[in-house]
């Protein structure tokens, strides 16, 4: 009876997660978070691919979501353009359609910092509800003192890809 109860509660919910700064140095930082979405992985990948849907606009250049893109293909470009202005935001190191998404990317105040980023967005389905697990490690010299960004990066991550997951996740 309580298994029920539990899966019940659970269909009311379109999006559960969890947030880990999994490590944070000078020269370094590892930030973890996990989703579940009460959608299919292709649901979820396909709103993945158009984050002109669900990124958040106060973490554009623009000011406008609807100035991103994200090419999905092998060296395609996360990109931002407007009024004779772009940016490249990330770029796609891996592609596997459905599964998993790969961008070296350094975002915001990070990009002026000559460091390296990845981001990776890897999705898994199990009985309709699908698990999304993002990953964001970046590296650099000790003099950039990573650590103190870790806390704002996880913020700020959990807020672009928690608004994914519930675009993606719908209402129950």
């Amino acid at each position: 009876m309580r298994l029920p109860c539990v899966a019940g509660v659970l269909a009311l919910l379109p999006v559960l997660s969890t947030a880990e700064v999994k490590s944070a140095t000078p020269e370094s930082m590892l930030i973890e978070h996990r989703f579940t979405i009460a959608a299919p992985a292709a649901t979820v990948w396909e709103t993945l691919l158009h984050p002109e849907r669900w990124w958040p606009p106060d973490h554009t250049w623009s000011g406008k979501r609807e100035s991103l893109s994200l090419e999905p293909a092998a060296g395609g470009c996360f990109c931002e353009r407007w009024d004779g202005n772009s940016v490249e935001h990330g770029r796609v190191v891996m592609l596997m359609p459905g599964k998993v998404l790969r961008l070296d990317a350094a975002l915001g105040p990070l990009q002026e910092l000559a460091i390296s980023g990845v981001i990776n967005v890897a999705l898994e389905e199990k009985d309709g509800a699908t698990t999304m697990v993002v990953t964001h490690r970046v590296s650099g010299d000790a003099t950039h003192k990573l650590d103190a960004f870790a806390p704002i990066v996880d913020q700020v991550n959990g807020l672009q890809f928690g608004n994914l997951a519930k675009a993606a996740g719908g209402a129950p």
